[in-house]
């Protein structure tokens, strides 16, 4: 894997040779090289497996070049990028490749420049994770897998079941998930700010389902960080927790609830719905349901969400996007009222520049700037790594979810009294389109019925599903917890600092079992 001086001295000598090309009016550089660790787990206690099942590991490194051309045609801007090579040869393929894809962009202004925002973050990496050793990746998995064993062996409940402590894994325990660590350096230069800038980030992340397969009953557990002598066993721990929890699981009828959502629905909700109708571009395009409502209520005045890529010690924290700008705070919802947008360079200067901007987002331009700061620039690829070979769009860093009269769980789960409390969901996705706001989503683990106050049976799996409006689910928010913890969504790249929240009046739609379709 390049050094991160390796990529910088790589794209500085390629933006040289860009300056010595008399049709380009601009150019920018973008230099980048990727490491992902990965240890899958596997673990049946009654098929034979190997527990920690595939460690491998994947690297990528390259160049991409985007520049603006003078042609006869008029002004064109284009796009090219160059793997495994960072020689001045590689910048002249890249190149060739931009200039041949190159096309007129009217909404398309310039490339970005400074915003006058200084750089807050820097060398905040872990530098044991940028030279992991293969033992400490596969000690890493079994860390977890012991954790989860340890958790199962020592649970009465598993030995009352089984007959004898001896027999707990005659039930069936299944472990499934893996544990991934992320190496990423960049460095990225332009015209308009020739100074090459540089970043590396570092940070290791965990997603376990473990199962008692005789019973039925599925539970989850995950962790985030940022430094490999912090990772614990925790998620392998909480999955055997929530999957022994789950034993027993009852069925709930179709109605409308007060529902309590964890951590990982609340991650979920705001991943697929709440975030994409927060971005500039979903606002260009009239696609998100808080069109025309900037700094007007859009939730409970209880609820604010913020995003900050800057915050030393979060998972999603970078020095600088992939734009080559500042990372930092951008407030989305403050106290219920929507006052900024995720937004890159181009995002913002098409928005700002739109005949149709009051219509769009509420306010004139100069009410509207200040809350299109272009800090979520980011060239992620599903789920890791910033990517050398496309150009920037708009993602969350970290996002924070507050609440103004925070309280512990236990109080409000006595609050809603009689409700249910949903611990984790999945394929959730948006009907009718974004800016409808309807969604769906399937109740799939770590869920329980509340009755007079408490935590009672737990709902079982794939029985129910949520189909409801984002903004009446916003608006309609009742309590928020005190605490939070990073919480991970598949293929996201953002991580949501989440915690629980009441909502009243959610419709649940039972789904219908096979055997009872069948009478």
């Amino acid at each position: 894997m390049p050094t991160t001086s390796e990529l910088a001295k790589a794209a500085g000598q390629a933006l040289e040779f860009l300056k010595a090309q008399p049709e380009i009016q601009e150019a920018e550089v973008f230099a980048a090289a990727n490491g992902s660790l990965l240890t899958r787990i596997n673990y049946t206690s009654h098929i034979p497996c190997n527990g920690v099942e595939e460690p491998k590991s994947t690297e990528s490194y390259g160049i991409g070049i985007q520049a603006v051309f003078a042609t006869p045609e008029g002004r064109k801007i284009g796009f090219g990028s160059e793997p495994s090579d960072l020689t001045l040869e590689g910048a002249r393929r890249a190149l060739d490749k931009a200039r041949q894809g190159a096309v007129h962009d009217p909404e398309f202004h310039s490339l970005p420049r400074p915003t006058g925002e200084p750089r807050t973050l820097g060398d905040y990496h872990d530098p044991k994770l940028l030279r992991v050793p293969d033992e400490a990746l596969v000690e890493a998995g079994w860390k977890v897998v012991s954790g989860t064993l340890r958790t199962f062996v020592a649970s009465s409940r598993l030995a009352e079941l089984a007959g004898s402590e001896a027999a707990v894994k005659t039930l069936g325990l299944i472990l499934g998930g893996d544990v991934t660590i992320l190496q990423e350096r960049v460095a990225v230069v332009s015209t308009h700010m020739p100074t090459v800038q540089t970043d590396e980030s570092t940070l290791v992340m965990s997603f376990l389902t473990a199962m008692v397969e005789s019973e039925d009953a599925k539970g989850s557990g995950w962790s985030t960080g940022t430094r490999l002598d912090h990772f614990t066993d925790e998620a392998g721990v909480d999955a055997a927790v929530n999957a022994i929890r789950a034993i027993g699981g009852q069925r709930v009828r179709s109605g409308d609830y007060t529902v309590i959502f964890g951590r990982q629905p609340v991650a979920d909700l705001l991943n697929n719905l709440v975030l994409p109708a927060c971005t500039a571009s979903s606002f260009y395009t009239s696609s998100t349901p808080f069109l025309g409502k900037l700094g007007r209520p859009v939730a409970s005045p209880m609820f604010s969400i913020y995003d900050h890529g800057a915050m030393p010690g979060l998972m999603g924290s970078k020095g600088i996007t992939c734009e080559g700008l500042p990372t930092g705070r951008t407030d989305l919802i403050k106290n219920g009222r929507l006052v900024g947008c995720l937004s890159n360079w181009y995002e913002t200067q098409r928005l700002l520049r739109d005949r149709k901007l009051t219509e769009k987002l509420g306010v004139d331009a100069d009410a509207a700037r200040g809350a299109l700061a272009p800090r979520n620039g980011f060239r992620f690829g599903a789920g890791g790594g910033r990517q050398f070979d496309c150009q920037p769009g708009v993602s969350a860093s970290n996002v924070v979810v507050e609440g103004a009269e925070s309280v512990s769980l236990d109080e409000l789960i006595g609050r809603v009294r009689n409700g249910l409390y949903v611990g984790r969901i999945w394929y959730t996705y948006p009907i009718n389109g974004l800016r409808a706001g309807d969604f769906t989503c399937t109740v799939v683990a770590d869920s329980f019925i509340i009755r007079d106050g408490r935590l009672a049976e737990p709902i079982k799996a794939n029985t129910i599903r949520i189909n409801d409006s984002v903004t009446r689910v916003l608006t309609h928010i009742v309590g928020i917890t005190k605490d939070v913890k990073g919480t991970l969504v598949w293929a996201a790249d953002e991580v949501v600092y989440a915690p629980e929240i009441a909502v009243t009046g959610v419709h649940v739609d039972e789904i219908a079992g096979f055997m009872e379709d069948l009478t």
